[in-house]
């Protein structure tokens, strides 16, 4: 049986990109994974926001794990296509981009995503994403 926690830390350890952004796994679950990120001034645009581009980083990596952790023994994964929708300006002390398969196929799955914004105490959406990954067989 596949060790889906190790898997998916080993391979996001690896990301130089989610090491830059300061972005950390908050939760490993068949179908479902969660990734944190504060914002900083490194990853600010020229209003102040959280840059869309940094945004959209954890919102794929969200999906991508989460397909990772349903793809058949062996396999990795590649982000084939995504959609973004940015609902808010990226103000907020912490986003939590949270990934969902939504059906995992041979050789594609479609995983949605958002990115919640969390400040004092509040929450809101801030963008959403649809995926699609494909499933690179038996790369290991």
């Amino acid at each position: 049986m596949r060790d889906i926690q190790k898997i998916v830390s080993d391979s996001f350890a690896a990301q130089g990109l989610m090491q830059h952004l300061g972005a950390r796994l908050v939760s490993i679950e068949p179908g479902e994974v969660r990734i944190a990120m504060a914002p900083s001034p490194e990853i600010s645009q020229q209003n102040g926001f959280v840059h869309a581009g940094a945004l959209t980083a954890i919102l794929d990596s969200a999906c991508g794990y989460a397909a990772l952790t349903m793809a058949p023994d062996g396999s990795d994964v590649l982000t084939a296509e995504f959609k973004v929708n940015l609902l808010r300006p990226a103000v907020a002390d912490e986003f939590v981009a949270i990934g969902k398969v939504v059906k995992a196929g041979r050789t594609l799955t479609v995983c949605t995503s958002e990115v919640i914004g969390v400040r004092g105490g509040e929450s809101k959406t801030i963008a959403i994403m649809q995926a699609t990954i494909a499933n690179l067989a038996n790369s290991g």
